[in-house]
């Protein structure tokens, strides 16, 4: 299965409850923390949400 490199670029400070809890529920919180999460639609939806505060890029195994 892919798997998905998630860094977090910008601060989540001044966002709302629902984007800082998306940041957390990644596996992020601090700026440069980078996470690998599989490949899924849920987590997807999870990045898309928060898109302007993170990069993903694909990680082929």
């Amino acid at each position: 299965m892919a798997k998905l490199r998630i860094t977090q670029i910008h601060s989540a400070i001044d966002r709302c409850y629902k984007q800082k809890r998306t940041v957390i529920a990644l596996g992020l919180g601090k700026l440069h923390r980078t996470v690998v999460h599989d490949d899924t639609p849920q987590i997807r939806g999870m990045v898309r949400a928060v898109q302007h505060l993170v990069t993903c890029e694909k990680v082929e195994e």
